[in-house]
């Protein structure tokens, strides 16, 4: 028998964000955030606990073309945050 997650348990996963940063535009790591990122990505898929997160997020970008096209300047900066507090503007890819 497959359970239902309920609402608290769906409002608790979680997205990983990557974000790319300029290290000129934003050397120290701490100040790398979407506003200032050269790119979002946003995974897609939500996970239970933050190390899952980070790890798929870690994944992700490696097999992904941008990840295999960073530059030396590039910074890169994994987010795990609330899938429910992920606003719209950072759409998840359209797989196909």
């Amino acid at each position: 028998m497959i359970a239902a997650l309920s609402t608290q348990q769906t409002n608790d996963m979680l997205t990983a964000l990557i974000l790319i940063c300029s290290a000129t535009l934003a050397p120290d790591l701490q100040d790398c955030t979407r506003d200032n990122a050269t790119a979002v990505m946003r995974v897609p898929a939500e996970f239970a606990g933050p190390l899952t997160c980070f790890m798929h997020g870690q994944a992700y970008l490696a097999e992904s073309s941008i990840g295999q096209e960073l530059g030396g300047d590039d910074r890169i900066k994994i987010v795990c945050a609330r899938s429910n507090t992920i606003d719209a503007s950072v759409k998840p890819p359209k797989i196909r």
